[in-house]
């Protein structure tokens, strides 16, 4: 039984053990719900929570368990000379794909199941035939591989039913155990309200643990990486320079100036004709403009990124270079070619219009109506009272939106490796190439590079430093808006 068959069968279950706890609580009241503790439909939910939760709990373990001992076992059939030539996660990589080519091969027809588990390599073009079926491997499988590929299968297959086994098994014990607890004395509603609560406080912990094991990988890694690298070169070194022959220059310093650079400059765009976009949608629009107008406007925040950097690579860049180039219609020289800061900058302003406009328009609307009837009322004029009185009460939500925007910004990939070029440089010229923090995490992953390597490692320390920059700017936002906000509440 395949797994998303089995959890159809375990829903399908928790269902019968839903309805028939109901019923079976409703007969021991004799048909008055007045003698139910609870209502009939909390008996009907601990029946069904009494099928899920344990059959759900041991599916997750077998899952989690499974995988470890079958790689175990296959181990042992590889030999150690294999290992030094390469490393044992990569061999069984290799036993995998040939046990998932296999599979499919039986599945196809190219292959019986019995003469998938005899197959020998001698005599076999195995690589061939696992290509007809759309597995493509990159060596000649050897018989060793062969033989924990079958291990492999054979494995996974007898775990999935002992799986299967164990889980219905399960199931059935909780739908009995539900189905005895559905009587008209039992507490249902305080054991489902519990299992809710529980479910609640997992939900919240799962999102701080991620977190959490976000940041400890971050560090971790940084950490290591400083064990290789010296930490003062990485944070006020003028050389970006990685080199994986050796003598490799890491300073991190260029990077961080030409993040900050393109963010100013996006956010020099994006603030002004957001902030003005939303005054203009929530206090001189007509309701028809601005049932039209908005939802334009928050259009942009739906494009991909990638679209934007295609859009700065083709469009935003030539334009400049007509412009400010050498041969640009004011013959200033300043550009010699399209991908520049400026570029990403201008782009990258376009892209967070909507955040800037979206989330300043909400908040100026939920300034209440009895400070603009005050103002009005002691004779100030509209604009006099949204400069003099909607503005500076919308203050702290206008800043959060901006450090959103920011923190967006910073954070943005794609616009600047095709809008601003790949050269770690310090300039003040925004019209030249430089790259970012972001840029650069992506170029050192990408590769064939030893991942234990202080060139691979970098790229946990940019990401360690990119995430204390945006952390200062939530806490330094998290300032002001507790400063401007008990001025106006």
């Amino acid at each position: 039984m395949s797994l998303p068959v089995l959890l159809l069968a375990i829903l399908a279950l928790a269902a019968l053990a839903y309805v028939t706890g109901r019923s079976r609580a409703f007969r021991t009241a004799n048909g008055d719900i007045r003698h139910l503790h609870s209502l009939p439909a909390y008996y009907g939910w601990n029946a069904a929570l009494s099928v899920l939760l344990p059959a759900l709990f041991a599916l997750l373990l077998w899952v989690a368990i499974q995988p470890v001992v079958i790689n175990n076992s296959v181990s042992s059939l590889i030999s150690d000379e294999t290992v030094a030539e390469s490393s044992l996660d990569l061999v069984l990589s290799d036993v995998r794909r040939v046990a998932d080519g296999l599979d499919l091969a039986v599945g196809t027809g190219a292959l019986s199941a019995s003469d998938a588990q005899s197959l020998t390599s001698t005599g076999t073009d195995i690589r061939a035939l696992l290509g007809s079926v759309g597995v493509a491997l990159g060596a000649d499988v050897s018989e060793e591989t062969l033989d924990a590929a079958q291990r492999y299968r054979s494995m996974s297959s007898s775990g999935a039913i002992l799986r299967m086994v164990l889980v219905l098994v399960v199931a059935i014990a909780g739908f009995l155990v539900g189905l005895r607890a559905s009587h008209k004395d039992f507490r249902a509603r305080n054991t489902v309200e519990h299992v809710i609560k529980a479910t609640l406080i997992l939900a919240a912990s799962i999102a701080i643990l991620t977190t959490l094991g976000i940041i400890l990988s971050l560090i971790f890694n940084t950490v290591e990486f400083f064990k290789l690298y010296p930490a003062s070169d990485f944070f006020f070194g003028l050389t970006w320079s990685p080199s994986f022959g050796g003598g490799s220059e890491l300073g991190i310093l260029p990077l961080i100036w030409a993040t900050l650079y393109i963010s100013l400059i996006a956010l020099a765009v994006a603030v002004p004709v957001g902030l003005f976009a939303a005054i203009y949608l929530s206090e001189y629009a007509g309701s028809a403009v601005r049932a039209v107008a908005k939802p334009l406007l928050e259009v942009l925040a739906g494009i991909p990124t990638i679209v934007y950097g295609l859009f700065a690579l083709l469009t935003v860049g030539p334009l400049l270079v007509s412009v400010f180039g050498n041969q640009g219609a004011l013959g200033l020289g300043w550009m010699q070619g399209g991908t520049a800061v400026m570029t990403a900058g201008i782009v990258m302003g376009i892209m967070l219009i909507p955040f800037v406009s979206s989330l300043s328009d909400d908040i100026i609307n939920a300034v209440p109506q009895a400070m603009r009837d005050g103002s009005l009322g002691l004779g100030a004029t509209h604009s006099e009272t949204v400069k003099q009185v909607i503005l500076p009460a919308a203050l702290p939500g206008i800043v959060g939106a901006i450090l959103l925007a920011a923190s967006r910004a910073i954070g943005e990939t794609m616009i600047v490796v095709l809008g601003a070029g790949a050269a770690a440089r310090l300039s003040l010229n925004p019209f030249e190439a430089m790259t970012t923090v972001t840029a650069k995490i992506v170029s050192q992953l990408t590769g064939d590079a030893d991942f234990a390597s202080p060139e691979a490692l970098v790229a946990f320390a940019l990401g360690m430093t990119l995430f204390v920059i945006t952390l200062g700017l939530n806490i330094f936002a998290l300032y002001i808006v507790r400063k401007y906000r008990e001025q106006y509440e």
